[in-house]
């Protein structure tokens, strides 16, 4: 249906007036946070980063801010924000995660968006996202519109304009979801070429009168390649088999005279991109976008196309390793070069409003060959692993409707009297989600509230919306989309229904308890893929509960901690405020207890709990706690625990752990909890410190073993013969952490380091190059961060400057690739600092020889609009 040109011959054209190229991508991580701490826990999948999204902002979301263009030596010449050119969508979880733990990165899409407005004619590239990414189609009308009002919300906080595109979860659609966007304002989407049903020249008049669109319009081609714009309306041509014309947008209407706008992007290139190794070339990524445009002829020379992809924005640098680079330079040499002009879909709605309607296939995505099936049956889309089936997914769902429907009766009458209406509720809740500042609770509640709450009325209510908010969450698409149910997207998503189940048990009384036993039937029908989970319900037994907590949970990892780090009177422990009344410590030899009050608040729902707390430690991983509840008001209760404090340090005193242990059982009943009890980080870092001294300890051992049998390892090498395996395992060992201790070292010596890499050379040993380069990176960057705050306090710059010189010369020679992106927008950062015309000759001339070490050809260097300097 399209006839598409050749790159070579769009270089003969001699304008690219009406030739115009958008590059979309959709980024995008399923919420990762634990449902009772609002925080990503690690997840040593993702190492030597903390977490998946930490590993794929510093490998996509942050190089997209800040992306290089090379020479032919590979030194960076140009660097650019590749999000001020394309056009772009970031999920809501996502962005509030980079706004909490990735600021950098979070202003450089923020600062995109408001360079992309002045370049495309006030229009801004980001495009809002339904808020969790839910398969809009399978949803209630209900939850539609909490999603669609969230993610305007979300958007509108974050980027300070409403938006006027929006992205659709697996750009799953039917008509309904399109009229209920267009209802709220939305003027377009994107889909797939593929949910297009049929197509038909509009008449001018109505094309003209659009009420979305501006009157300014342009001929648009249709199929054949043909201009018409007769006044009577065409006929139906179907577009069977992905046919669509991509170039020009499309109208649909919809219910009382509302209509939005699609656009329905390229597939075979979008494929290319994703799938087919197209990132492998800037220039070949750029020339496949200008095949996208039809071969002119002379009646339609004037006429505006828009040749434009759709792919997962992690194609970008985490899928395609410096596909971020391919995209910048592919963006440069089309538009640099006059092959045409890059723009996003706002301006070029504005500019060339749709002269043709269109029709959506009902309830398909760009991402199911059966429509919208992947997320509720086994469909066949799966991942390829032999054997397996997907039938759980059709449990799952209805598991979690079955949640959804009947937790929804049980929500409404609890909020009578407490709110005037609790869906207009929840769809205001956003605000709070947020902004969890008293300040937004207090204008929460002033719109919202039945009457003026009490504490412990506000907490009901707050959890009540917690409840809402862990509904819509539990909906996340990525819990269907893989082939196995104990995945931990989907153990994700049931953690969230486990979250709703905890609050319906104490919100609702006995209705509320009884739901968790139905949900649990029918999770049993969802049967894995792995004999050992059995089904849904045992996985939620197995990964769900034992991460279910309260306060006094959080009580109990307070105390746990507070032997192991100091924690000042006032804190913050993820998502609960911590004040500590009291505590006092005693120890014996290695023996050590300590002893406390606080008071427990979550910054959530505002629950507050006091208790008291004993904590014995004995050493390393021996360690035991318990906690209760403390009432301060109760004079008994207050002399009780004086009295047990007393008795304790007495026993303590008397090197008496036994009777410790009797006077801890005896006042708190039991010692409930351990180092097991922490909360997975905390845990991973004390586990870390307790591992650390052994590890030492075996290094040193592993380390004289290799140094006393060096010359006999290398004889045996150079013998031909294969090294015993325990020396090979010292040798292996030993040489990997002296390159680690060495290129970590304070003092950086690049001597000692090329020495190491010839003994593992010639003894053999493979060397663990992801940790070292990782190591690498970090190293460099902690030498830039080092000169930039000396260049910040005008103190100590020479030695921080040739420090870091010293450190980016040797890198240059370790036989690996080591990422400098980091170090290199620090550079960037000083070398366009305002006062830096204070710097001397000599200071200048060894920050450019410090540039040049780390490839960047700093007299060529060209830094675009939107690269942020923080």
């Amino acid at each position: 249906m399209v006839k598409r040109t050749s790159a070579k011959s769009a270089k003969t054209q001699p304008s690219p007036a009406n030739r115009y190229v958008c590059v979309h991508g959709h980024f995008y991580q399923p919420p990762r946070e634990n449902p009772w701490l609002e925080t990503v826990e690690v997840q040593d999948s993702a190492t030597p980063w903390h977490d998946w999204n930490e590993r794929i902002t510093a490998e996509c979301y942050a190089p997209n801010g800040a992306s290089r263009i090379q020479n032919k030596k590979n030194e960076i010449v140009r660097i650019v924000n590749n999000y001020a050119r394309m056009s772009f969508n970031f999920g809501p979880t996502l962005l509030k995660w980079l706004a909490e733990k990735a600021p950098r990165t979070y202003r450089m899409i923020l600062d995109a968006d408001r360079a992309s407005a002045t370049r495309y004619g006030g229009h801004g590239s980001a495009v809002a996202q339904v808020y969790n990414h839910i398969i809009m189609p399978l949803a209630s009308r209900r939850d539609a519109l909490t999603q669609i009002r969230w993610g305007i919300a979300d958007f509108e906080y974050r980027f300070q304009r409403r938006p006027e595109g929006m992205w659709l979860a697996e750009t799953a659609v039917n008509r309904e979801v399109l009229d209920l966007m267009a209802a709220e304002g939305i003027l377009y989407t994107i889909l797939a070429p593929h949910q297009c049903a049929r197509v038909r020249r509009m008449p001018q008049s109505e094309a003209a009168s659009d009420p979305l669109l501006p009157t300014e319009s342009a001929e648009a081609v249709d199929p054949a390649g043909a201009v018409s714009g007769g006044q009577d309306l065409n006929p139906w041509i179907a577009t069977a088999n992905a046919t669509v014309d991509p170039t020009h947008p499309y109208m649909v209407k919809l219910d009382e005279g509302r209509s939005i706008a699609v656009f329905f992007y390229d597939g075979p290139a979008s494929r290319a991109i994703a799938f087919e190794g197209l990132l492998n070339s800037g220039e070949a990524f750029g020339s496949r976008l200008l095949d996208g445009f039809h071969t002119p002829t002379a009646e339609t020379a004037a006429t505006a196309e828009l040749s434009h992809v759709a792919t997962d924005g992690e194609s970008y640098g985490h899928h395609h390793r410096y596909g971020e680079m391919a995209l910048s330079y592919a963006m440069h040499w089309i538009e640099d070069n006059g092959h045409a002009k890059l723009t996003n879909y706002g301006e070029f709605l504005e500019k060339f409003p749709p002269q043709w309607e269109a029709e959506v296939v009902e309830d398909t995505s760009w991402s199911c060959a059966h429509g919208v099936e992947r997320w509720r049956s086994n469909c066949g889309c799966n991942g390829g692993k032999a054997g397996w089936n997907q039938e759980w997914r059709a449990p799952l769902r209805q598991a979690l409707d079955f949640l959804r429907d009947a937790s929804a009766p049980l929500a409404e009458k609890l909020a009578e009297g407490l709110v005037t209406d609790l869906w207009a509720a929840r769809d205001g809740y956003i605000d709070v989600v947020l902004d969890r500042s008293l300040g937004a609770k207090e204008r929460f509640f002033a719109r919202h509230a039945a009457h003026l709450l009490s504490p412990a009325e506000r907490t009901t209510v707050l959890e009540l919306l917690e409840l809402e908010r862990h509904t819509q969450l539990m909906y996340t698409s990525c819990g269907w989309f893989f082939d196995e149910i104990s995945g931990i997207e989907t153990i994700q998503i049931i953690a969230y229904a486990g979250r709703v189940l905890q609050l319906a048990a104490k919100l609702f009384g006995e209705p509320g308890v009884a739901l968790e036993q139905r949900f649990l039937e029918i999770l049993t029908q969802a049967k894995s893929n792995v004999p050992e989970y059995e089904d849904g319900a045992e996985i939620y037994r197995r990964f769900v509960i034992p991460i279910r907590i309260g306060l006094e949970q959080v009580g109990a990892h307070y105390a746990i901690s507070s032997v192991f780090r100091s924690y000042p009177e006032d804190g913050e422990l993820f998502c609960f405020e911590v004040h500590r009344d009291a505590q006092e410590s005693f120890t014996s030899g290695r023996g050590k207890v300590a002893l406390g009050r606080a008071h427990i608040r979550s910054r959530i729902t505002e629950e507050t709990e006091e208790i008291c707390f004993a904590v014995l430690h004995l050493g390393d991983q021996n360690l035991s706690a318990a906690v209760r509840q403390y009432h301060a008001e109760g004079p008994e209760n207050g002399k009780a625990f004086t009295t047990f404090s007393i008795d304790v340090g007495n026993a303590i005193r008397r090197a008496n752990l036994p009777e410790v242990i009797r006077l801890i059982d005896r006042f708190f009943g039991t010692l409930a909890y351990s180092l097991t009890s922490l909360f997975a980080d905390e845990q991973h870092r004390i586990l870390r410190t307790i591992l650390d001294r052994t590890l030492a300890e075996m290094e040193d051992s592993l380390r004289k073993i290799y140094e006393d049998h060096a010359s006999l390892l290398r004889f045996l090498t150079e013998s031909g013969m294969p090294a015993p395996p325990a020396l090979a395992i010292a040798a292996n060992f030993a040489i990997n952490a002296s390159l680690r201790r060495a290129i970590t070292a304070d003092n950086f010596d690049a001597a000692e380091i090329a020495a190491l890499f010839a003994r593992a050379t010639a003894d053999q040993v493979v060397v663990d190059t992801q940790a070292l380069s990782f190591a690498a990176g970090e190293r460099m960057k902690r030498a830039m961060v080092a000169l930039e705050a000396a260049a910040e306090k005008d103190r100590a710059m020479k030695g921080a400057l040739q420090t870091a010189l010293t450190i980016a010369t040797g890198l240059r020679m370790l036989p690996f690739d080591v990422n400098l992106w980091q170090a290199q927008n620090i550079w960037n950062d000083l070398f366009r600092r305002s006062d830096k015309d204070y710097w001397s000759p000599d200071w200048k001339l060894a920050f450019k020889k410090l540039g040049e070490a780390l490839y960047i050809s700093v007299d060529e260097l060209i830094i675009d609009e939107g690269v942020s300097v923080f």
